[in-house]
């Protein structure tokens, strides 16, 4: 009875260990984003405060796009160990820093970066389209659920340079 005991700490050690692990490995900071800064909205007595963060995502197919997404990150206890689920409030805005031209073989339509919001079930999806009848690049920022989807979405267009 001892020896089933000891391997079901073990067992359970291991799984946490491993959690946490993945967690660190997948968490806010596994896709291609820098961040620029946070902002404190909400106290908490225990863990970090709630914040809204601020990070940037450089389009890799189309330089000289910048996409600026703030979000609301939860604190606390849950938060400070990775496991809290972030609500579905963020913003969008994408921006030239330069002429924008669209490279050849460019995707109508793809994923350019996920944040994650929960420790597996919920994620930030930046997604680039291209409008060839405006010109126009189309960035959407949506809320997706692995069981449920999320209609919480931001939009943002960068305007492609003439003959680009």
């Amino acid at each position: 009875m001892n020896k089933l005991i000891f391997t079901l700490l073990s067992l359970a050690g291991l799984a946490l260990l491993a959690w946490f692990g993945f967690g660190l490995l997948a968490g806010p900071g596994s896709h291609d984003a820098t961040e620029i800064g946070a902002v404190s909205t909400n106290f908490r007595l225990f863990g970090p405060n709630d914040k809204v963060v601020v990070e940037r995502v450089d389009d890799p197919k189309v330089a000289n796009v910048s996409c600026f997404i703030s979000f609301a990150q939860t604190g606390g206890v849950s938060g400070g160990v990775g496991v809290a689920e972030n609500p579905s409030q963020f913003a969008l805005q994408c921006v030239a820093r330069g002429p924008v031209t669209v490279p050849p073989g460019l995707p109508a339509e793809e994923e350019m970066s996920s944040i994650q919001a929960s420790f597996l079930f919920k994620h930030f999806i930046l997604t680039r389209m291209y409008d060839a009848q405006s010109n126009t690049l189309v960035y959407v920022l949506i809320s997706t659920r692995i069981l449920s989807g999320s209609p919480a979405n931001a939009v943002s267009a960068v305007p492609v340079a003439a003959g680009g």
